[in-house]
């Protein structure tokens, strides 16, 4: 990873002009071309030549103070009407006249994206998995089957840090070993002691010891708290794998966030995500009937990490005269968001789970 150079306050921002009539062109989802809204004309997008690499934690010590602070808005000068805009993402829209604006991110304050996950759902597809969801809803009223159309959609990159690491865990415990016996004890029956016996599971219970390694590829954390945390992880699982190296063009036509969770932060993040799969392999390694953990002591080896920009549609949809929010896995067609509830129905629901119970009721009482 390169050091970044000086960041300037106000510089251009990267436009793509049509080749058949000079408007500015787009990226179109689902390919691999830049896509004119007005005229048809299609561009390539030329790949860079390069692989998506890992880069070395250690990297991070060597770049420049200015990496790791918060960071304020710049202004992007439009090449098409040169108009200032202030802002603080990587790339959006002209606010006068609407041209797609991308800064160039090795001229910022921050770490260059490493790889982004370029769109594959478009608008079409966006209006198919809204009406999908829609669909799907339980306890919605019956009217919200007739939204289909987003009020407002915005095509989004969340930055996201992906962490790669080998671990090395020492555990100590016990290893649980079932065993039975009989038992012997009485009870009275007509006035009389009887003694009778039955079989009962014991628990022998030995020390145990050990050491387990794993490798992990791609813990995935997100760079923004723009969106909750648990919305995010909502929208996966994401095919990481189809990311392609970060090219500007990517983001031609769409917003993407700079990244506002430092990479230190995301790291404590993504170590804290492995401890269940830790435990699970130490519990796995005593073995036995059960298990107890006394101490889970992990060593993190070879961390690697990237920036990647993830992409999703942010739509607003209106029902009731109330709006609301949803957000679509643009690669995946995902959908979560807010949801409307029907009254009506839910008392419905309550109301024939009642008789349901009234009736199994009734019928044990007549059958004995």
């Amino acid at each position: 990873m390169t050091e970044n150079p000086p960041a300037q306050r106000s510089r251009d921002a990267q436009t793509y002009p049509c080749d058949g009539c000079g408007a500015r062109v787009e990226f179109a989802p689902g390919t691999t071309v830049l896509r004119c809204p007005y005229c048809g004309h299609e561009q390539q997008v030329v790949a860079v030549g390069r692989q998506v690499r890992e880069h070395p934690y250690e990297e991070l010590a060597t770049l420049p103070a200015k990496a790791h602070g918060a960071l304020g808005a710049h202004a992007l000068v439009c090449q098409k009407c040169g108009a200032r805009t202030d802002s603080d993402a990587l790339a959006g829209r002209c606010q006068f006249c609407g041209a797609p604006l991308i800064a160039d991110p090795s001229a910022g304050e921050q770490i260059v994206p490493e790889a982004v996950l370029p769109f594959a759902v478009d608008r079409d597809g966006v209006r198919t998995a809204l009406r999908r969801w829609v669909s799907s809803r339980w306890f919605a009223p019956s009217t919200l089957k007739k939204v289909s159309e987003a009020e407002s959609l915005k095509g989004t990159y969340l930055p996201h840090w992906t962490y790669d690491a080998h671990t090395e865990t020492r555990y100590t415990g016990e290893r649980g070993e079932h065993y039975w016996v009989t038992e012997t004890y009485t009870v009275t029956v007509n006035g009389q002691a009887q003694t009778r016996t039955r079989r009962v599971q014991k628990t022998r219970w030995h020390p145990a010891s050990g050491r387990v390694e794993r490798d992990f590829d791609d813990l995935l954390v997100p760079g923004t708290q723009r969106m909750a945390e648990q919305q995010l992880e909502r929208l996966t699982p994401w095919p990481l794998a189809e990311a392609v190296a970060f090219q500007p063009e990517y983001l031609a036509g769409y917003d993407a966030l700079r990244y506002d969770v430092e990479p230190d932060d995301g790291l404590r993040t993504a170590k804290q995500s492995t401890e269940p799969m830790i435990r699970d392999d130490c519990l796995g390694a005593i073995g036995g009937d059960e298990q107890r953990l006394h101490s889970v002591d992990t060593a993190f080896s070879g961390i690697t990490f990237k920036l990647m920009l993830l992409p999703v549609w942010l739509a607003c949809y209106l029902h009731a005269g109330r709006t609301y929010q949803v957000a679509v896995n643009a690669r995946t067609g995902e959908v979560i968001g807010q949801r409307p509830y029907s009254p009506a129905k839910i008392a419905a629901a309550v109301i024939a789970g009642l008789v349901l119970v009234v009736l199994v009721i009734l019928l044990l009482v007549h059958y004995h």
